[in-house]
């Protein structure tokens, strides 16, 4: 990994560019900055979650999501590198086999909502869900430039945030908010 920050504010972004970990320099507005930013806005969005009361073994799974996802802004910073593999995807296949078989199954939509900590799960997994599109543009434009696992990973992750909304509405008491097709406005 490159060097360590010692002095944030460095005054080289001024003009509108930023440091990538291989020491090249890219524009703030690059796709793979907006990608690297989403990732980011992702971590921090979990660890709003991870500030409410959770199930410890919950708790500790997402705090190994947050560092999976570090370990993604690595590879979305230096163009080549990989880190995320078909490991951390078997990971979280088998958390989705973990918490949906304590769920019922879907009849009907889902509406983002119902416990507090639910709905942070749901706000979780559309941040996820544009991170995603982001590195799906940013491998389009750049073949080559971003490793196939971290793509899955966030359609994975996006997955279990919704699964885990339902299982934290019904950790809370509560149960999933449905849609009502025709409900008068």
């Amino acid at each position: 990994m490159g060097n360590r920050l010692s002095k944030i504010a460095t005054r080289t972004g001024d003009d509108g560019s930023t440091g990538l970990g291989d020491g090249s320099r890219v524009g703030k507005d690059s796709l793979r900055i907006q990608s690297l930013g989403e990732v980011d806005e992702l971590n921090s969005q979990l660890g709003l979650l991870l500030c409410e009361p959770l199930p410890a073994t919950l708790r500790e799974e997402l705090v190994s999501v947050q560092h999976d996802l570090f370990d993604l802004g690595g590879e979305l910073c230096i163009p080549g590198y990989a880190v995320l593999s078909d490991a951390h995807l078997a990971r979280l296949d088998a958390l989705l086999e973990k918490y949906n078989a304590t769920l019922p199954p879907l009849k009907e939509f889902i509406l983002p909502g119902g416990s507090r900590t639910a709905a942070l799960a749901h706000v979780c997994r559309t941040v996820c869900r544009r991170a995603e599109r982001s590195v799906v543009m940013l491998e389009k434009t750049e073949p080559g430039g971003v490793n196939a696992p971290a793509r899955r990973y966030l359609n994975r992750l996006s997955d279990l945030c919704f699964v885990l909304a339902r299982v934290l509405n019904r950790e809370a008491g509560g149960q999933d908010v449905l849609w009502e097709k025709g409900r008068a406005r």
